[in-house]
């Protein structure tokens, strides 16, 4: 799977779950800051990189996740190995 299908995956999902603007989804937004995610949004964060992607996100894992593209990245490598 490539970067840009990892991307386009992560940004559907989060315009339909949390109805979000396309606008709003840039690499270097912030989850929480620019995104206004909580906490209990990252567990369905987890919920559908698992569906999707067959990772599981444990929790000190996500708490370093802070940005769409710290998302794509660890998504893209965890993939990779």
């Amino acid at each position: 799977m490539t970067r840009e299908e990892i991307t386009g995956i992560i940004n559907n999902f989060l315009i339909e779950e949390f109805e979000l603007q396309e606008s709003q989804i840039k690499p270097e937004a912030h989850l929480k800051d620019d995104l206004g995610l909580e906490s209990l949004d990252f567990v369905d964060i987890a919920v559908i990189v698992q569906k999707e992607f067959g990772i599981t996100l444990k929790g000190e894992e996500m708490t370093a996740i802070r940005t769409l593209n710290d998302l794509y990245d660890y998504i893209t490598r965890t993939l990779a190995k």
